[in-house]
């Protein structure tokens, strides 16, 4: 069953395309992940599923109900959606105690107050803050403040919920362990959730499907694996791994692939519109007598082994997994397979 669908939504700003002709079918109970740079539009398109913007084109629809729809005008109200959603912010109110935050929400649902006690001490016990449902937001960190704020939302049991980068003001630690609850809030749920953040480990850790956006345009839709394994542009290869892929545009000369004047690899079939090769970083070697020049500009150790990067020929920045460590400032050369993983034409798109 399909819980949101987007049908060539659109938003313009002036005479700025924010987003353009996106659409998507989102399963019941699947995580998207919205993932993207900044001023890329997923943060206009999830305001957007909210009712906090209108389309200027395009239509939403939550299971067979449209919500909104660019060319009519028309547009349901957010309090009238049915959804839930977690600011950057947290949102709580000052004045009121943990607890009070996150019955308000189903006080103003009509909820009797036998039921909110119930569901206040379930969704607090069930996010392990149990113990602060008497503090106010001020007597609390901003981890303990994230998870109120997600409880709060939770409460109702929307069928949608929606999270709007709710991590990014966490340190390291805590966006890790406040990350881990939300996947785990999440499967007891079983809400459909949409999640907007620029950080890619965050969307390969909790996502059961992502959508790569870039310019307000959608790049790739799938999932975590799918986007991995198979990019389907330049830009997503570009963008998603850790590390991300070797890129590195070609000419064909001679049925050889040629980078920066030197011959790296043997053409196919599909070469003669190929502009960008592709490599897998654990597949390229540190290796002097290599195709490709690099200068070293840093090495770190992960796991045994050493993920080094550096810039070749062209300026560009590559980082590769490689089984020795390396030196800032050294000058070497990566051996490269003899075929690349991936081939992209001039439009960016695999061929």
């Amino acid at each position: 069953m399909t819980a949101l669908t987007l049908d060539r939504l659109g938003k313009r700003f002036g005479d700025h395309d924010a987003v353009r002709e996106l659409s998507l079918q989102i399963p019941s109970g699947a995580f998207l992940v919205l993932l993207g740079p900044s001023g890329c539009g997923k943060s206009t398109t999830l305001r957007m599923v909210a009712g906090l913007e209108d389309p200027t084109s395009g239509t939403i629809a939550f299971g067979d109900r449209i919500v909104a729809d660019g060319a009519r005008g028309r547009s349901v109200p957010p309090s009238k959606r049915g959804l839930g959603m977690v600011f950057q912010s947290y949102a709580l109110w000052p004045h009121m105690t943990v607890r009070q935050n996150v019955a308000w929400p189903l006080a103003v649902a009509g909820w009797s107050r036998r039921d909110r006690d119930a569901r206040v001490g379930e969704v607090l016990e069930s996010l392990e803050i149990a113990q602060l449902a008497d503090r106010t937001p001020a007597d609390i960190s901003g981890g303990q403040q994230q998870r109120v704020a997600i409880a709060r939302t939770i409460a109702p049991k929307p069928d949608i919920v929606l999270f709007d980068e709710p991590l990014s003001n966490l340190d390291a630690r805590l966006r890790v362990e406040t990350r881990s609850e939300l996947g785990r809030v999440h499967r007891e749920s079983g809400a459909t959730s949409v999640y907007v953040t620029h950080d890619q480990i965050e969307a390969l850790a909790l996502a059961t499907h992502i959508a790569v956006m870039n310019e307000g345009r959608l790049e790739q839709f799938g999932t975590p694996q799918e986007l991995l394994e198979r990019p389907a542009t330049v830009f997503v290869a570009s963008f998603l791994g850790s590390p991300a892929a070797v890129l590195l545009p070609v000419e064909v000369e001679g049925g050889g692939l040629v980078f920066a004047g030197r011959a790296i690899g043997v053409a196919d079939a599909r070469t003669p519109g190929v502009a960008h090769v592709m490599y897998r970083p654990e597949d390229v070697l540190l290796d002097d007598s290599g195709s490709v020049d690099i200068r070293v500009l840093e090495s770190t150790p992960q796991g045994g082994r050493h993920l080094v990067t550096g810039r070749v020929a062209d300026g560009r920045r590559v980082t590769v997994v490689a089984d020795r460590a390396a030196q800032p400032g050294d000058s070497t050369r990566l051996r490269l397979p003899e075929r690349p993983s991936a081939q992209f034409g001039r439009d960016g798109a695999r061929l």
